[in-house]
């Protein structure tokens, strides 16, 4: 799956695929679910309910978070495969965390949830002929292409990534 066109997405969406280096994107989605396996393993429970200030997610809910956007994203690009006309749904994340309580569950069981989504997505997207990784759609007011739903997932990760060492991490004194 080659790196995708700037007009293969909103440019809001542009920020994510531009912070990822150029490897398969595949390769990347994998060495993604180990680091953040990883560095989640390190927190336990009551760590991982730590904000950096009083209106801002919790770790638990940035983990979960991420876990509801890759299996929109994921949601959208099998539509898009499956040519359904759409246009699909906007996805609301600060209603979506408010609502999940991720911070009454336990870490172990968000990093699990999360390490399915993303072997599920992984399988999911090498499943795809170039053919397929072409074809359009709508979410969100937003035209997308296939291929450029897994960076944008990827981009998007690494994006919370980056914020959970800079005003997460520091400030547990775990860097």
């Amino acid at each position: 799956m080659t790196r995708p066109d700037p007009d293969e997405c909103a440019a809001f969406y542009q920020k994510y695929i531009d912070e990822l280096p150029d490897q398969p994107i595949l390769t990347l989605l994998e060495k993604q679910l180990l680091e953040t396996r990883q560095l989640m393993q390190t927190l336990d429970d009551e760590q991982a309910t730590f904000r950096y200030a009083p209106d801002k997610w919790s770790i638990k809910q940035m983990l979960g978070h991420l876990t509801d956007t890759e299996r929109v994203f994921c949601y959208r690009a099998m539509c898009f495969a499956r040519n359904d006309p759409g246009p699909l749904p906007t996805m609301d994340e600060n209603t979506y965390v408010a609502n999940a309580h991720f911070d009454n569950r336990a870490l172990a069981s968000l990093l699990e949830e999360y390490e399915h989504v993303r072997k599920a997505s992984i399988v999911f997207f090498a499943s795809l002929t170039d053919e397929i990784c072409t074809r359009r759609g709508v979410a969100n007011d937003c035209e997308f292409t296939v291929r450029v739903l897994p960076f944008i997932i990827a981009g998007h990760e690494r994006h919370h990534l980056n914020v959970l060492h800079e005003r997460y991490l520091s400030k547990l004194n775990l860097l």
